[in-house]
């Protein structure tokens, strides 16, 4: 029987994440959180003589999101760059889990063809003590697990 040690849990801290865009790494120190999920497409199943609705995958579908401090223009240059060319621009994201207290080892996952859904362009905020933030949300085209955890 296996059991959990605390220790081995991941802390949300300890990694990095960095996106490949035109061919240079951009370290994304400036992150709070990102988070990326994939969902599943399915199509209902209907049978004669079932009660119960069946479901296929057919497909999937990956969506993210980044909660950044409010520092860095990267992303408004991007979309600058596609105002001026007409060209969006896809990029490569990295998200890495690197915990050393933990025995469950590195994870690598590299999300593929990212798109921002929106950027934040100008922001102020007077009611606020607390740095600025804002939030993106993305899609992506693919994804690899380049290093799974190796334990667990």
């Amino acid at each position: 029987m296996k059991t959990l040690n605390a220790p081995d849990t991941i802390s949300g801290k300890e990694g990095r994440a960095y996106a490949k865009i035109n061919g240079n790494n951009e370290e994304l120190f400036f992150a709070k959180a990102i988070e990326a999920n994939i969902e599943k497409s399915k199509s209902e199943v209907k049978s004669i003589g079932k009660r119960m609705t069946g479901h296929k995958v057919t497909g999937l579908n990956g969506t993210g999101s980044m909660t950044l401090y409010y520092l860095t223009p990267l992303f408004r240059n991007l979309l600058a760059e596609y105002k001026k060319t007409g060209v969006d621009l896809y990029f490569d994201l990295v998200v890495e889990n690197d915990d050393p207290a933990s025995s469950a080892g590195k994870q690598t996952v590299l999300l593929i063809g990212c798109n921002l859904d929106s950027t934040v362009l100008a922001k102020l905020d007077g009611d606020s003590d607390d740095p600025l933030e804002e939030d993106a949300d993305f899609t992506f085209e693919d994804f690899d697990i380049l290093t799974p955890f190796t334990k667990f």
